[in-house]
């Protein structure tokens, strides 16, 4: 969410990718940040260490979510 906010705070398009087991966390940090409406995606926990495979079926589930979140802008 730090790393979100600090991009989103460049004036950059931004969609902060959260884990459903941290997704709680991200959203108090999106609120105590002053940014509540950061957009943010919620992934399946755990990513990090689940293969390339695995996330490459991740990378392809959410991708056109990240686009579509800029479509309408």
């Amino acid at each position: 969410m730090r790393d979100g906010y600090c991009i989103a705070k460049r004036g950059l398009p931004v969609v902060a990718l959260i884990t459903d087991d941290f997704w709680e966390q991200g959203q108090f940090m999106a609120e105590s940040i002053g940014m509540p409406d950061l957009p943010r995606l919620q992934l399946p926990h755990p990513v990090a260490g689940t293969g390339e495979d695995r996330i490459g079926v991740i990378a392809n589930s959410i991708s056109d979510k990240i686009l579509n979140r800029f479509s309408h802008e």
